[in-house]
């Protein structure tokens, strides 16, 4: 028997009317679904779990814990991972990998994946696309990413605080990750560069809010520096 499928599904940032059509297809039709699982201060995990759990009934959803700390670590939580979803794939099967956000940007899939892969190497990987933090974001505050000619970097700020500050000078929209736990220095950047700051965290879940708090914010988080504009089309 030919090996199945292993697809990547975005669930989007939290707000579960963001999952879109085709990632609900691919939900239901699965054999079985992974879904990382919550961690005891619930700041992983919760999200897709939530999602999932809307459309997808206990006896085919699976968790499975990552640690985000030590390589070693890390590396581990990946394998067993992997293990679980080759005993899916191997006889045939669809298993989906349910992320926050977009399987293909900062996610755990892309190891996920590239583990299957080389447990199974018949394996057929798909992803499905899902709504971004920033895209939510920007339509929360009614801030154009984009326009005309300019440029958008995406930044975490784990790249350090010498990149950020290279794209503010360097980008027209710059968008921040992964700056939660030092949003004090994130926000300082951003604002040594010129410009005002777009914030928020918790999107489309409970405790959402669009005001940066005074000090460190929790790890979904994401921070908008957008440009200054003249009028309309003035970036064409």
């Amino acid at each position: 028997m030919s090996a199945g499928r292993l697809i990547g599904v975005g669930v989007g940032p939290g707000d579960p009317e963001h999952l879109t059509l085709k990632a609900l297809r691919a939900l239901r039709a699965a054999d079985r679904v992974f879904v990382p699982e919550t961690r005891g201060d619930g700041t992983r995990g919760a999200r897709a779990e939530a999602v999932v759990a809307e459309h997808v009934p206990a006896e085919r959803r699976q968790g499975l814990r990552f640690a985000m700390s030590e390589a070693a670590a890390r590396a581990e939580a990946w394998d067993l991972a992997g293990a679980a979803i080759a005993a899916v794939v191997a006889p045939g099967g669809t298993a989906v990998f349910a992320t926050i956000g977009d399987p293909n940007l900062y996610s755990t899939f892309a190891y996920v994946a590239h583990t299957v892969r080389a447990l199974i190497p018949g394996v057929v990987v798909e992803t499905v696309p899902g709504i971004t933090a920033m895209q939510d974001l920007a339509a929360r505050t009614g801030t154009i990413l984009a326009e005309g000619d300019e440029r958008l970097a995406l930044i975490p700020y784990t790249a350090g605080d010498a990149a950020l500050r290279d794209a503010l000078a360097s980008f027209d929209t710059v968008i921040v990750y992964k700056g939660g736990r030092h949003l004090p220095a994130v926000l300082r950047a951003v604002g040594d560069a010129g410009r005002e700051p777009v914030y928020g965290e918790n999107l489309g879940r409970a405790g959402e809010t669009l005001t940066a708090p005074d000090g460190s914010a929790p790890y979904f988080s994401t921070v908008i520096a957008p440009p200054a504009r003249t009028g309309r089309g003035s970036r064409l």
